[in-house]
């Protein structure tokens, strides 16, 4: 048979990055221009990358399964897709969610059966965002992913088991990442700042300990954002201080950046911090429910939201323990749309604090589950006679009503047992 000839392939992403002209490098962030090209150049997930561990292994092996990178935002999951690129012997096709089409996707899909068929060769899929993917374009990437045309390798910072379909799911590995943590960040940012070729260096500027250890805590455990901002603050140091030689924490605290509060207003975070927000009111922990209220509301979420929760928490979790908690919370509820923020805070601060220190009881929420449980098992009970309605004489005939006796009609509103 012969063999088909393949067209030029246009570079990857990632290659068209390095082949910059040398005089461009200041247009190519530098987050992208200091990215790992191999695993001793990675910072953080040692419990993937450190010696011996099973992804170390597979990447150091040429044996690189299906599997899903799953972590927060400038955790490493291109950077370690790029890694798996320069590492293994495959053709690496790098693809968006976000940006890319699906006929874009089955031309890739189609490329790399050829590769396999005729030039005996794996595709390496990275596809970025794959929790953006829907049901049935997860589903077209299984025929390929079952018969290894390709390895595909998504990245997310969404849950897979929320994001990704079942049938995708049980064919992928599933790697979490952790958000790198402070004294690795430093370190980077100190290697970024030295690298004469792909950093920093050609500038002749050093830092303060205590400079990077402030750029580090503002990133939040997001390597790219902490190169952005060193980035960011050796150009604005040097605008200030021409000729600047060595970078101070005062000079980093000036920029007046925060650290972000890692959040998703529809994924998993959002439900991760309500989830702490219950079970701190619930604990009776008025510091910690305020917190988590607060960082919800920070980060942007949608007060309506969190008044709700307080109106259900005020039946679920307090009940009769103290019937005013719902006229609390719903007071609260009421109050904030009539103010809106800022100072609807006020009121859902209070409902807040007079939930958490309130006494606590789920009778209400126990005797809901009996009841159903009760219904489900039992089926469609008839009404007993004497509790059905006796409008007509022919119903009181037929004993509708009979042998009931009014409460009000007896002391007390009582009727004698």
């Amino acid at each position: 048979m012969a063999t088909r000839a393949r067209p030029p392939q246009p570079p990857t992403l990632f290659e068209a990055a390095r082949e910059r002209a040398p005089g461009a490098k200041g247009d190519v962030p530098l987050a992208d221009r200091v990215r790992p090209r191999s695993l001793a150049e990675v910072v953080g997930q040692r419990h993937l990358l450190g010696p011996g561990k099973v992804l170390a292994r597979a990447i150091a092996e040429d044996r690189v399964p299906p599997m899903i990178l799953w972590g927060p935002p400038g955790s490493g999951k291109t950077t370690i897709a790029r890694v798996i690129a320069e590492q293994t012997r495959g053709r690496f096709v790098p693809y968006s969610a976000v940006n890319g089409s699906v006929p874009e996707l089955r031309g890739m899909l189609a490329e790399a059966g050829e590769a396999r068929l005729f030039q005996g060769e794996k595709t390496i899929l990275f596809i970025d965002e794959i929790h953006r993917f829907n049901k049935a374009q997860q589903d077209a990437l299984l025929p390929d992913v079952e018969k290894g045309t390709v390895v595909l390798v998504g990245a997310t910072t969404e849950n897979p088991s929320f994001a990704v379909n079942a049938a995708l799911l049980s064919r992928c590995r599933v790697f979490r990442l952790d958000a790198v943590p402070e004294a690795d960040l430093v370190a980077l940012l100190g290697r970024a700042l030295a690298d004469p070729e792909r950093g920093l260096g050609a500038l002749g500027v050093s830092a303060d300990e205590g400079a990077l250890e402030a750029i580090a805590a503002m990133a939040g455990g997001d390597a790219r954002r902490a190169l952005g901002t060193l980035e960011l603050v050796v150009a604005h140091a040097r605008a200030a201080r021409p000729g600047l030689e060595r970078l101070t924490r005062a000079e980093v605290e000036a920029l007046g950046e925060h650290r972000p509060l890692l959040y998703d207003k529809a994924g998993e975070e959002h439900y991760n911090v309500a989830s702490a927000l219950i079970k701190s009111l619930r604990g009776s922990d008025p510091d910690a429910a305020l917190y988590w209220l607060f960082r919800m509301m920070e980060a942007g979420d949608d007060p309506l939201f969190l008044s709700r929760r307080l109106v259900i928490f005020a039946s679920e979790d307090v009940g009769n323990a103290d019937p005013r908690a719902l006229e609390v919370a719903v007071a609260a509820d009421a109050a904030y749309r009539r103010l809106g923020m800022p100072e609807g805070a006020y009121p859902l601060a209070h409902a807040c604090l007079y939930l958490a220190c309130a006494p606590k009881s789920n009778g209400v929420k126990r005797a809901m589950k009996l009841v159903r449980e009760a219904i489900e098992a039992s089926g469609p009970l008839p009404v007993p006679m004497k509790l059905r309605n006796a409008p007509t004489k022919l119903m009181r005939a037929e004993g509708y009503g009979q042998n009931y006796h009014d409460p009000h009609a007896h002391e007390g509103h009582v009727v004698p047992g």
